[in-house]
């Protein structure tokens, strides 16, 4: 694992931000093309009904993309040429079992051959790791596990 691969790790979770962006910027814009189809269309109850579920979905979405915001936001706050000594928010932690990056929470990203998991700093796995240095162990779920790395 070198600086360069977590460059990467930070490249593929700013992706996947983008690509749930997108998504929710197309199913606004249907929704307010479905919008103004309820405006030409109907009228009375199921007319007022319609526009209200339409308007909450809307709300649903436009609360997605404020979170998305604010992953986007937390990702840039990432310095990837940083080596870390202790598990921290920003630092790549390879371990016994799993490697994660401690970043936002983005899933499962394969970089060169090798699976880590972007989590985000207040996941359960994440407070159990932090302030942990290489050669620490962390219990969780009940499953012991060994620091083996840190970037």
């Amino acid at each position: 694992m070198t600086l360069d691969n977590k460059q990467k790790l930070k490249a593929a979770a700013g992706i996947y931000v983008e690509d749930r962006i997108k998504k929710i910027h197309t199913a606004i814009a249907d929704l307010e093309e479905a919008l103004k189809l309820e405006t030409k269309c109907s009228m009375g109850d199921k007319y007022e009904t319609g526009r209200a579920m339409l308007h909450l979905e809307f709300e649903k979405l436009s609360g997605q993309l404020e979170q998305l915001s604010r992953l986007t936001k937390t990702l840039s706050m990432i310095k990837e040429k940083q080596n870390f000594e202790k598990v921290e928010f920003g630092s790549v932690v390879k371990t016994a079992k799993a490697n994660y990056f401690i970043s936002i929470p983005a899933g499962e990203i394969e970089i060169g051959g090798e699976k880590f998991y972007a989590i985000g700093a207040g996941s359960p796995v994440a407070k159990a790791m932090l302030g942990k240095n290489v050669g620490d162990f962390f219990t969780f779920n009940g499953v012991k596990n060994e620091i083996l790395k840190i970037y």
